[in-house]
């Protein structure tokens, strides 16, 4: 009986990283639904809010831990945060998944590349520098 290597091949590869991509996409796209859903179920016929005066939001909705606070308090305006938190990760996963399918395939010019991009992306994250 022979045996049967599998292997990557490139198709297999863009095949995998698309269906993350969809799948990050949609699955960003339900929780900012649910959030938007609660948030018109306990909020929808509250008054029209003050435009006229610009007031920045709290850490509740711009740091991770505010968002995942938020969450455990059912805070609709952090479900939909996270929904878009979310929608940000999918493409950074794609570069991660990229990354170890350049391993995979011992192409290491492409691993060096995709690990510096990696690397911005983190760097840039983290600290709030731009480069």
């Amino acid at each position: 009986m022979d045996k049967i290597k599998k292997t990557f091949v490139d198709s297999d590869i863009q095949v995998f990283i698309g269906k993350q991509l969809r799948l990050g996409v949609m699955i960003a796209c339900a929780i900012a639904i649910v959030g938007g859903i609660y948030y018109l179920c306990r909020h929808g016929m509250e008054s029209t809010p003050n435009y006229s005066r610009f007031s920045g939001e709290s850490d509740v909705y711009t740091t991770i831990s505010g968002i995942f606070n938020g969450i455990f308090a059912l805070k609709a305006r952090c479900i939909i945060q996270f929904g878009v938190v979310v929608l940000l990760a999918t493409p950074i996963f794609r570069v991660f998944f990229s990354l170890i399918a350049f391993m995979k395939e011992k192409d290491w010019m492409y691993v060096f590349i995709t690990a510096l991009v990696l690397g911005v992306i983190l760097f840039s994250m983290t600290t709030g520098v731009k480069l």
